[in-house]
């Protein structure tokens, strides 16, 4: 898959130059444009199967990202928070979707009333808090679709964008204190998901 990224707080200076971050951020980035669109259409076409109503490229995504990711020894579903309420039961709100080293990384195709909170989701793993915290990042990387993905990836219209993230960093700018970098998905060239049938269409 193709990208277009955005860069808060110099974290691009971060992940090209200092090896802290330079290797794990490689990483992410050869994953992401590893997934092929084939790769794409298969993994669609076996959650159908499995789940019928699928209806976008949402679903078929995390779990690429989940098996590659998880095969370079990123954890997922890792804990922000080690002190309770906050790591008990279903606690999606106080978790990240990987984590590794210094880094940590939030799949945000949630709704958009979430993007605020996906994007703070970073600077909890980061700065120290009043809740004792369960792991510590310095980094954050974001993915989220871009508008043309949401299109053409038939994702729910009531997602948080690349292009609505990005909107969110200036007011917030002051309480974002950690470098984070914004991956936008860019859409497929060769199929779509039909809004209607919910099925491929090749171009």
């Amino acid at each position: 898959m193709k990208t277009k990224n955005y860069y808060h707080r110099h974290s691009n200076h971060l992940v090209e130059n200092d090896s802290n971050f330079k290797n794990d951020y490689q990483e992410v980035m050869s994953v992401i444009k590893s997934i092929s669109e084939t790769e794409l259409k298969n993994k669609f076409i076996e959650r159908k199967k499995v789940r019928p109503n699928t209806k976008s490229l949402s679903e078929p995504i995390n779990f690429l990202l989940k098996e590659k990711l998880e095969n370079l020894g990123w954890k997922s579903e890792s804990g922000i928070f080690k002190e309770p309420p906050y790591n008990q039961g279903n606690r999606s709100r106080w978790r990240l979707d990987f984590a590794k080293n210094k880094i940590s990384i939030e799949v945000a195709f949630n709704h958009q009333e979430a993007t605020a909170h996906n994007i703070m989701k970073p600077v909890l793993a980061s700065e120290l808090n009043h809740v004792k915290k369960d792991i510590q990042t310095e980094l954050g990387i974001i993915i989220v679709a871009t508008e043309d993905m949401k299109k053409k990836g038939n994702f729910d219209s009531a997602i948080g964008t690349y292009e609505k993230f990005i909107e969110y960093f200036k007011p917030y700018n002051n309480l974002i204190t950690v470098p984070i970098v914004l991956i936008g998905l860019e859409k497929p060239n060769t199929f779509y998901i039909d809004k209607k049938t919910k099925e491929i269409i090749l171009i």
